[in-house]
């Protein structure tokens, strides 16, 4: 029987280099994700989101990429769950998208702010019924008595908002991670990766360099 430390895969399918990276590392993530999305990667927006209290305990969970633009990387979720708690006490988070298809890793770190109000009630709007009584129905991140309490206070929204439109709850909205470091990272034959990193400089430029794996 295979041992975990026997499980190993080696990396052979693309390099990369500093001197072909774009200098710009929005245009950078934009042609990875584009090849991404040409792959077919199943939830190519999957995003692991690294979060930490003001004491230092950190805290990392699976959430969707919504929106990325020139500000930074958007998602959404309930300010009052675990990680939105956290994201009050500091406004630090690092996103990870991981694509074993294309054996490639994008880590992202920044700081944090919330959307604004419109942009928060737009994406609310655009989602399916059942998401948005979902938001109303589950106080995320908070200890429930059942799984029959979960779905009896999703009834009980389900009337309140039969004869309405739903709305969007106070609690629930977007955050925008926007960049100081972005590290793109290639798979490569014996553990030897690429790894380019951008680091934001105050005049607003990036300093490119290249990591040892």
């Amino acid at each position: 029987m295979t041992t975990i430390a026997d499980i190993r895969k080696d990396y052979k399918l693309k390099s990369l280099s500093e001197k072909d990276v774009n200098a710009d590392p929005f245009k950078q993530f934009e042609k990875w994700w584009k090849e991404a999305i040409d792959s077919d990667i199943e939830e190519v927006n999957a995003m692991t989101l690294a979060t930490s209290s003001n004491n230092g305990i950190p805290s990392a969970r699976i959430v969707l990429l919504k929106g990325v633009d020139k500000r930074g990387f958007v998602f959404f979720t309930n300010h009052n769950s675990f990680k939105g708690q956290q994201l009050s006490e500091n406004p630090r988070a690092c996103l990870v998208f991981f694509w074993k298809e294309l054996q490639r890793q994008v880590r992202i770190t920044g700081v944090v702010e919330k959307v604004s109000e419109k942009e928060s009630d737009d994406y609310f709007n655009s989602r399916p019924e059942g998401s948005r009584i979902g938001a109303w129905a589950s106080p995320q991140s908070q200890v429930i008595e059942s799984r029959d309490w979960l779905e009896e206070n999703e009834k009980k929204f389900q009337n309140k908002f039969a004869q309405t439109n739903i709305p969007r709850p106070p609690h629930w909205g977007g955050y925008r991670v926007m960049p100081i470091d972005f590290e793109f990272w290639q798979g490569r034959t014996n553990r030897l990766h690429d790894r380019v990193n951008y680091s934001l400089q105050e005049n607003g430029g990036w300093v490119i360099e290249r990591l040892a794996p």
